[in-house]
This record gives C-alpha cells, structure tokens and sequence, in this order.
C-alpha cells in the first residue's frame, strides 16, 4: 500500500508539473506559440521576450505553484499522521520538476524547472527557500546572468540543508535537483564559458552602421 502511495504521488505530481503554463498563456493571449519565439523555452524568460511582463509574471507564478501544489496535495492526501508525510510530499514536488522539464503533451521537451524548482523550496523548505531565493537575486544583480544565479542557488542549497541540519531525503532530494538543473543549463554553461552568454535585460545589439568611404585626396593642380 506504502508503494502505491508513493507512484500516485509521483505520477500526480508529474501531471501537475506539466501542464505548459507558458504556452497555453501565451496562446490564449494570441501571441502564438512560444516555442518558435527566443530561446524556444516555455518559461517565464522567454515569455517575456514577447512583451507581456503580465502573461510572463502570471507564468512564473504558476510554474513556481505546480511543484509547492503538488507537495501539499501529497501530504494533505497523506494525512497528518502518516510517517512518510514528509517524504510523499518531496516525491510529488520532485516529480512536479520532472513534469515541467520533460512534460508528455510536448513530446517531453519542456522548461528548465528554475521557477519549480524555488516553488518547492518555498513551500517544503521555506527558511532554504528563502535564502536559496535572495542568493539567486544577489546573484543575478551582481552578475546579471541568469543562468548562473539559478547555478550558484541550486548548488548551494544541499550545502546550507546539510549545515543546517536538514533530514536526509531532503538533501538527497536537493542533490537531485541540483544535477538535474545543471544538466538543462549545459548549454548556457557553455556559452558563459565561452563568453557569449545574453546578460539579463540584454537585447540584440544594432548592426554598426556602414562607415561611408572616405573621398578619393586631390592634389592641388601645378
């Protein structure tokens, strides 16, 4: 019976998390299909590239709540004197992640979880999350990359559980997350390698204007 709670936990966070905030706002706005603009991502970066701060804040909110819903849920559905209260909820968050990066109704080619990811911070781990959050804000001010405020956070959140005393299915449940977050930024690692990773609030620089040729010298007539 123990096993089946957790699959149910699972398969019903991995619905959950996948539901494509990004793309069915963007639609229902009738911008399109996210996908084909940017980076091709369905996350909240990218819709903002559309120009609708609101359908992109409206997408972060829900991508951050499928994850924190889906602990709840799981422990809710669990009861208050289940031992494996705390452990359903972690398996349901987790997979919420899953279903946002690899969801099924897109031929598992999802987001990069970040907005899931702090969703289930905030709400399984709320003192981490909080931190884990004012990392990611210190860091992409200093910095102004993105992708390695999500990196540094993500790093050092089973850091600061292990310090911290958390139990050990959360810092094994961090560690998880943290490789799985680094493997969707294998790209963008590359690119800050490489030095051409986009700032944040970055655009596309204007091509220089053609420099006109200069007049052909006169020599002054004998």
């Amino acid at each position: 019976m123990l096993v089946l709670y957790f699959i149910l936990a699972a398969a019903g966070g991995y619905l959950l998390g996948s539901i494509p905030f990004g793309l069915v706002l963007t639609r229902a706005a009738g911008l399109g299909d996210i996908r084909s603009i940017g980076s091709g991502n369905i996350g909240a970066t990218n819709v903002l590239r559309t120009g609708r701060k609101d359908i992109a804040l409206a997408t972060l909110v829900l991508d951050a709540g499928k994850a924190g819903l889906a602990l709840l849920l799981a422990r809710m559905i669990a009861g208050g004197e289940s031992p494996y209260q705390i452990e359903l909820g972690l398996v349901a968050g987790f997979f919420a992640f899953i279903g946002h990066c690899f969801p099924v109704w897109l031929g598992f080619k999802g987001g990069k979880g970040v907005a899931t990811y702090f969703g289930l911070l905030l709400v399984g781990m709320p003192p981490l999350g909080v931190v884990i959050g004012i990392t990611w804000i210190a860091v992409a001010m200093m910095f102004r990359f993105s992708s390695l405020a999500a990196l540094a956070a993500s790093a050092l959140a089973p850091v600061l559980a292990l310090i911290g005393g958390y139990s050990t299915p959360d810092i094994v449940c961090l560690v998880a997350l943290a490789a799985l977050i680094f493997w969707r930024h294998s790209a963008n690692i590359a690119r800050l390698r490489a030095g051409t990773e986009p700032r944040i609030g970055e655009g596309k620089q204007a091509p220089a204007a053609p420099v006109a040729p200069a007049p052909p010298e006169t020599t002054p007539e004998s």
